[in-house]
């Protein structure tokens, strides 16, 4: 079992009369700085000259300079911009301010477990990543509990990397629901796994082609968005509050018995095996050259996939749909036709 850590393993003290800089201040960043600097660590932000999250960064009270001004200005250097941004801005902005003695820390292990940034062996590299978005991890914060993280350490030089770590954790809340040890590698592949194969690939697949199934078949494209996209967030609901055992109490005795007899033919050894392979490729590093090297191409393929997934007839009609929703959250409807 791992190791779980809470409120009586973080020390605050070791913050104590360091500045942390928090670079980027996305989702994930605007959560870090506004609720560590409300613990009381003193935190700037580093952005690139003339981001538009520079004036609501300052709007919020923090401190905002360039990310070169704070990397040399910083005790502790947490990295929360995307993935294929990092070892870019690593190199040119970061490393030279990375002296011995300091922090880098990170929220996912891609860019260390894939070696597109290595850092110099005298400096602590760690991670805390909530099991959150941001906003949820500002939300519950504000709220007195916390989110879920993860914690590991790659480089210990001074030989309180984990205790560092965990007082980040403390700042930011996390210890209030629990910290689970790990290691780089283990955060990065499952978590690329999880992804790949289940949350987004797997699941926006399962989607579509149920969707597709219905239509195909004669079914209105209303009723099948409803019945293979819409309600799947009352499952997952379920799911999340009690695990699948909750949710199959929760659904009918029909619903329970088509679960138990016909998922495993959807879900079946052909694609256990695929999902074999797709681990496999993240762990060989296949994925990850993949990914860096379709961002160094400039991203034509990806982008080209994006705009064929947004125009896909199960975003078109549901589109539509939500228009019939108000208690929706109003969301921006990217790349998707304004009528069917």
């Amino acid at each position: 079992m791992a190791k779980i850590f809470y409120e009586q393993d973080g020390n605050l003290g070791l913050l104590k009369g360091k500045t942390v800089a928090i670079i980027g201040y996305g989702s994930q960043g605007h959560a870090h700085a506004l609720n560590l600097r409300d613990s009381g660590v003193s935190v700037i932000v580093g952005l690139y000259p003339g981001s538009k999250s520079w004036a609501k960064a300052e709007s919020a009270g923090l401190r905002v300079m360039t990310t070169a001004e704070a990397a040399k200005a910083a005790d502790v250097m947490m990295i929360l911009v995307s993935d294929h941004l990092q070892a870019d801005l690593y190199e040119s902005d970061i490393k030279p301010g990375l002296t011995a003695g300091k922090t880098l820390m990170f929220a996912h292990g891609f860019s260390i477990h894939f070696k597109t940034i290595a850092p110099p062996p005298d400096v602590d590299v760690s991670m805390i990543a909530p099991k959150a978005p941001g906003h949820r991890v500002r939300e519950l914060y504000t709220e007195g509990v916390g989110v879920p993280a993860l914690v590991a350490v790659h480089q210990n030089p001074s030989g309180k990397a984990l205790e560092q770590a965990l007082a980040y954790a403390l700042a930011l809340g996390c210890l209030k629901a629990g910290v689970i040890e790990t290691t780089f590698r283990e955060e990065t592949e499952s978590d690329l796994f999880g992804e790949q194969a289940v949350l987004c690939g797997g699941a926006s697949e399962l989607i579509r082609a149920g969707f597709e199934t219905l239509v195909d078949a004669g079914y209105a494209p209303e009723i099948a968005y409803f019945e293979c996209l819409h309600e799947l967030k009352l499952i997952v609901d379920l799911i999340y509050e009690g695990g699948l055992s909750y949710m199959r109490y929760s659904v009918s005795d029909t619903a329970e018995y088509g679960d138990y007899t016909r998922g495993p033919r959807v879900v079946n050894e052909q694609t256990r095996a695929e999902m074999k392979k797709i681990l496999a490729e993240i762990q060989s590093g296949e994925f990850a050259r993949n990914w860096i090297a379709e961002n160094k191409s400039g991203r034509k393929n990806f982008l080209h996939m994006r705009e064929m997934a947004q125009n896909q007839k199960v975003e078109q009609v549901g589109a539509e749909l939500r228009k019939m929703m108000p208690f929706l959250k109003k969301k921006k409807e990217v790349g998707i036709p304004a009528a069917l």
